[in-house]
């Protein structure tokens, strides 16, 4: 059973890991390539899709890691386990402290209503969305090394 736990908490981080790393490198690239407003729209509603689901998704990742570090306390790699889950809770205090309100913003803006300072507000977002992206990678490689 504790084997079953390491291996679906680090598919369920993994994954996420996943999502944002092409949040990154691949939607943001591409809806900031779109002409005109579309790319603006396209963020909005990436705001509102992600916005609603990433929440569950690492408070759901953080408790995984918080199981498998209390469930093995006494195996080799916890340390590791614990130190991963600082990193999540790190994560999860800068999406809500940075990155959160500058999403819960963009994802009500048109072109109509959106401020001038729009693009910078995106920018600031994408550079602390690098920096959590790198927060969360380096706890996914923790929990991927901690079982050896």
């Amino acid at each position: 059973m504790f084997n079953a736990l390491e291996v679906v908490t680090t598919v369920v981080v993994g994954v996420m890991v996943g999502v944002e790393f092409s949040v990154a490198f691949v939607m943001n690239p591409i809806l900031n390539a779109l002409p005109e407003d579309s790319g603006q729209l396209g963020h909005a509603h990436g705001g509102r899709m992600l916005g609603a689901v990433m929440p569950v998704w690492y408070i759901g990742s953080l408790v995984l890691v918080g199981i498998w570090a209390v469930a093995g306390w006494h195996h080799h790699g916890t340390g590791l386990v614990v130190t991963a889950g600082v990193l999540l809770i790190l994560s999860v205090v800068m999406s809500l402290l940075l990155l959160v309100p500058i999403n819960n913003r963009n994802k009500t803006w048109t072109p109509e209503n959106r401020p001038e300072d729009w693009k910078e507000q995106t920018r600031r977002w994408m550079r602390w969305h690098y920096v959590r992206l790198a927060v969360i990678l380096a706890a996914f490689s923790l929990l991927v090394t901690a079982p050896t």
